[in-house]
């Protein structure tokens, strides 16, 4: 294959990953909103939404994490999250091993703290040790393991070890808010009528035409 061609199209890939995630996050509200709707169905969808986004380069699931939370509970939002970053890993993974040259990992390599350093470029220990950078440590990670070929369950369980229990926590602190909004909403509501019984709101009639 002509190597620009290749080129042109690993960066399409790139292009193409980054754009969904960043299409989702700008529209959360409307996706949380159409996979409330679906059903049963809201569980593959929200997974596959998950995944899309944690494989793109520098995304932030943090919203999406709390959001899955919110939409299933604590519990099977937690599930959600850790099946979706198991396929935002193998994906991740796909993703940059066709596309990795677009990412100037030398120039990444060097901007990581001397505690990260120590370890072995693509060892296990430097996987976990490099996600927990905030920004662009992920991407660096993901990068790093396609690009020397890390075996795959090696990237896949060192991503879900540093981001589950991250996820799961805000997928508890997700429902946590919803719980406590939707007190405060039910109270607000208590108050008003119990002072207010008398008042209600009415639509006005409208203006009809004489003949």
């Amino acid at each position: 294959m002509n190597p620009l061609i290749k080129r042109l199209g690993a960066l399409a890939l790139l292009a193409a990953s980054f754009t969904i995630a960043a299409l989702v996050i700008r529209f959360q509200p409307q996706v949380e909103a159409e996979i409330r709707s679906l059903g049963a169905l809201a569980y593959p969808l929200a997974i596959v939404v998950f995944a899309l986004v944690a494989s793109a380069p520098f995304s932030v699931t943090d919203a999406l994490a709390i959001m899955n939370g919110a939409i299933f509970g604590p519990f099977w939002g937690s599930v959600v999250n850790a099946i979706g970053l198991v396929f935002a890993a193998l994906l991740g993974y796909w993703i940059n091993s066709h596309a990795s040259r677009m990412l100037d990992l030398d120039a990444y390599l060097k901007r990581l703290p001397h505690w990260v350093k120590r370890f072995p470029v693509g060892s296990p220990a430097f996987l976990l040790a490099v996600r927990v950078i905030p920004g662009f440590g992920g991407t660096v990670a993901t990068a790093s393991a396609a690009t020397f070929r890390i075996p795959v369950w090696v990237h896949v369980w060192t991503m879900c070890a540093i981001a589950v229990p991250i996820c799961t926590v805000l997928a508890i602190f997700g429902d946590r808010v919803t719980v406590l909004v939707h007190s405060y909403e039910h109270r607000a509501h208590v108050y008003w009528e119990q002072h207010h019984p008398h008042f209600h709101f009415h639509r006005r009639p409208k203006a009809t035409s004489t003949p």
